[in-house]
């Protein structure tokens, strides 16, 4: 290369030579580089490139767009199950209709809902079994097809049947009072069970002045709105204002029942009884039973014919086929559309030749329908030891070398003799022996109690015989009087008085001194109490749920995860494709009925039939969580029997009550309590929540009460419920740290029994027994700080408590619920 310089001469430039040094080029591996990738993509953007925020923006659209496609689905399945509800492809409206007040009548509602100019066809009359003001509606103008059911509230029980399956309820209101006493006694209930939508309405607006009818609506909302906030009050008084309830029954919203949406659920509009000798051609089949054939549209689930259906207030029955005949409310009246045909159809074979053709849809496996065992089968040889261990062979080895020395009489070989007991065993043996049930332990505590209460009610200033006679004569009224007290008590149950007394003094002294009782002087208090044992920590000490249960545990079924074989029971029922489909009309051929369920029908009260899940009918241990309603202010006491309605269930027991807590071990309460939730323990079927429960009580003249509503809490057997007594003392020499205690116990073995069991006092003090101190009951005890002249000493024993097995599905008549006032003749009460 040759420059410049600044003279203008040329000069030479400088070029490497040979032995130049060069250095390496940068390894940058074999990954490409930024610049190569760029180039390679062409200004294209790959995912992963993107930057902390760019991923977050578009994880919010994902999230945006999946909640909008969860919206859209759910939207869509809302409102296809809301044209279903009485269209072509979906069951017939079913209505019900109540009068909540005795001066109202349901038949003047149904006469106008039936109208031509209401806008329907009356297409079937007396459409529900039992039910003789019933019928179907079809509307051609919406499409949809109706069956209303006039309800009487007289049978309580048959209003929770048809409430339990209704679609909707239209409660009929007086103009002025809104409901009586008896109506609000019936809300209570229903909304307890669970209402679905509903309907309010009135008669006799329109009679008022025009100008007294806004006031008349306004008053009567003001009424309503304590129940129904958010309810619409509808006047009716012609057919146009049928024609507006019609409606809106139509294109209100559904409220969903959960004990109801995972079951399928059928009310019985056509019913026949066959006898099973009848139906056999024979003479030797059972007594009393049959084969029951009821008709209707399926509603809820899909229906399987192998599984089990009960029959509210009657049990558990097997199926043994389903049919297809005929829809009887078709939307297109010209002609009757049969029933479609399902993935489970056997046998499309026709049965009957005149009559329309009935399909058979599916008939029953026996080797895949569930069985109708509802109990273990108990083995009293299971828990039996069949051959001795080493250490049993070396007890008897040492008995046999250590003779007993006893007289016998002469002859008397050594097998007899072995069989001859001594007095002093036999004494020994009647100290160790248990009782024989728990009840007696109860009958016991329930007798000291009363003696307590008998001693404690006496009055000690009562004054001489004399006095009262005098205070007798004043309070003495003319002969009108007389003879009206005595009518009115004719009408008093004495007995019943008396034992409401007892109830109220022992919840009464249970209250004020909870759970202490008397150490009986009669019987020493270690074989008394021999149940029971202490507790260093109710919350803390162990107790085994495995020990000391009784034998109706051999008769029970157990899960080992309730929870989890709900959860996997319920999702196979809700994506369950296979069966009779919601809206069929359907034909069940129910196996092994007794005929009193057809005598029910006869009588005029409605057959609902719902499908059970798998297990459903295994005994178990049922716990429900309930309050006490507030309208029941009578003591209500444990192991009493109750009328249950639980879920499409309802049956009698006699249940425990303990307190609803999440620690291990649940305190036994004798009586319900008013201020706080309670949780029911109870031997019954196994049924899956959600489920809501009621319980009545019935009086001695038929009439049952409601004591208290709530809801299916678990199916536990191993929950640990204890039954606490305190056992009370009172200090008789307090020194700085120790004090010496009597009235606890009478003799010095039970000191020393219970010596191990920790004491505490009212005032906060805890201790522990030292020495006995005599023979009459006097004990030394220490405890952490000094106690008070006026403190107690108490001792807690706990055992546990099981309920009672008294489960019977047959639950009585209920008669109609009024006051009590209301049974006096006034009349004969009324002074001139």
């Amino acid at each position: 290369m040759v420059k410049m310089v600044a003279n203008g001469e040329k000069q030479q430039g400088h070029r490497a030579g040979t032995y130049k040094q060069k250095n390496k080029g940068h390894k940058h591996g074999k990954h490409r580089t930024k610049g190569e990738i760029e180039r390679e993509n062409k200004g294209r953007v790959s995912v992963t490139a993107l930057t902390k925020k760019q991923r977050k923006e578009q994880r919010k659209m994902d999230r945006r767009h999946k909640a909008n496609q969860l919206r859209r689905n759910k939207k869509d399945m809302v409102l296809t199950e809301k044209r279903r509800l009485g269209s072509r492809d979906g069951p017939p409206h079913l209505v019900a209709v109540v009068s909540l007040h005795a001066g109202v009548d349901a038949g003047a509602i149904t006469k106008l809902l039936r109208g031509q100019e209401a806008g329907g066809i009356v297409h079937q009359e007396r459409c529900i079994s039992g039910a003789s003001d019933s019928f179907g509606l079809i509307l051609p103008r919406f499409k949809q097809r109706f069956t209303f059911l006039s309800q009487s509230t007289a049978d309580i029980h048959s209003l929770l049947d048809v409430a339990k399956i209704a679609d909707s309820l239209v409660f009929v209101l007086d103009s002025t009072e809104g409901w009586d006493s008896y109506g609000d006694y019936c809300l209570s209930c229903l909304f307890a069970q669970g209402l679905p939508s509903h309907a309010l309405v009135c008669q006799g607006v329109s009679d008022l002045h025009v100008k007294k009818r806004v006031e008349s609506r306004r008053a009567l909302s003001k009424i309503t709105e304590v129940r129904f906030p958010d309810a619409r009050l509808f006047p009716l008084d012609s057919e146009q204002d049928a024609t507006l309830l019609l409606r809106h029954l139509g294109s209100q919203r559904q409220r969903k029942l959960g004990f109801r949406s995972r079951r399928s659920h059928l009310l019985a509009q056509h019913v026949t009884f066959t006898p099973n000798s009848a139906a056999e051609g024979t003479g030797d089949g059972p007594t009393g039973l049959g084969t029951l054939c009821v008709s209707g549209y399926i509603r809820g689930r899909p229906l399987l014919v192998d599984r089990l259906v009960h029959i509210s207030g009657h049990g558990d029955f097997q199926l043994s086929q389903i049919d297809a005949p005929s829809d009887p409310l078709p939307l297109n009246v010209a002609t009757a559309r049969p029933a479609k045909p399902g993935k489970g159809d056997v046998d499309m074979q026709v049965e009957g030749g005149d009559e329309a053709p009935v399909r058979v849809l599916m008939k029953a496996d026996p080797s895949n329908r569930e069985s109708l065992q509802a109990e273990a089968e108990v083995d009293p040889m299971e828990g039996e030891q069949t051959w001795p261990t080493e250490s049993e062979l070396l007890e008897a080895e040492e008995a046999r070398k250590n003779k007993r020395v006893m007289k016998v009489p002469k002859g008397t070989s050594d097998y007899q003799a072995s069989w001859i007991v001594d007095d002093t065993e036999e004494g020994d043996g009647e100290l160790d022996e248990e009782s024989s049930d728990d009840d007696e332990d109860d009958m016991m505590d329930e007798a000291m109690e009363g003696d307590d209460d008998e001693t404690n009610s006496q009055d000690p200033g009562s004054g001489s015989e004399e006095e009262e006679d005098e205070e007798e004569e004043e309070e003495v009224c003319s002969s009108e009087r007389t003879g009206a007290d005595q009518r009115y008590d004719d009408h008093m149950d004495e007995a019943a008085e008396e034992e409401g007394l007892k109830r109220y003094r022992e919840a009464r002294s249970n209250e004020m001194f909870p759970d202490e009782v008397d150490t009986p002087r009669e019987t020493a208090a270690r074989i008394r109490f021999q149940r029971y044992r202490g507790l260093k920590s109710f919350r803390s000490s162990p107790w085994d749920p495995m020990e000391n249960l009784p034998l109706n545990y051999s008769r029970i079924f157990q899960f080992q995860s309730f929870e989890r074989t709900r959860r996997r029971i319920l999702a196979e029922a809700a994506i369950e494709e296979e069966g009779a489909m919601d809206g069929w009309y359907v034909t069940l051929h129910i196996a092994d009925v007794p005929s009193s369920v057809m005598e029910s029908v006869q009588s005029g009260k409605p057959l609902v039939l719902v499908s059970l899940l798998p297990h459903e009918q295994k005994m178990s241990v049922m716990h429900v969580l309930v309050r006490r309603h507030p309208s029941n202010t009578e003591p209500i006491k444990s192991k009493e029997e109750l009328v249950f309605h639980c879920g499409f269930r309802r049956f009698r027991a006699s249940p425990i009550f303990s307190q609803h807590t999440s620690a291990d071990k649940h305190k036994m309460e004798r009586f319900l309590r008013p201020d706080a939730p309670t949780v029911v323990s109870v031997y019954a079927p196994i049924t899956f929540p959600p489920a809501g429960v009621l319980l009545f009580k019935q009086r001695d003249d038929g009439i049952q009460d409601l004591v208290a509503t709530g809801s299916l809490l678990s199916c536990d057997p191993q929950r640990i419920v204890l039954k606490r007594i305190v056992l009370s003392g009172h200090p008789f020499k307090i020194n700085r740290r120790s004090a010496v205690v009597r009235y606890m116990f009478f003799n010095r073995e039970d000191i020393m029994w219970f010596k191990p069991v920790e004491l505490r006092t009212k005032w906060g003090r805890r201790g522990h027994i030292k020495e006995a101190l005599g023979t009459h009951g006097h004990m030394k005890c220490v405890f952490d700080n000094q106690l008070r002249s006026q403190d107690t000493v108490l001792m807690n024993l706990y055992k546990r408590v099981f309920p009672r097995w008294t489960y019977d599905p047959y639950v009585p008549l209920s008669l109609p619920w009024v006051k009590r006032e209301v049974t006096v003749d006034m009349d004969d009460l009324d002074m001139e």
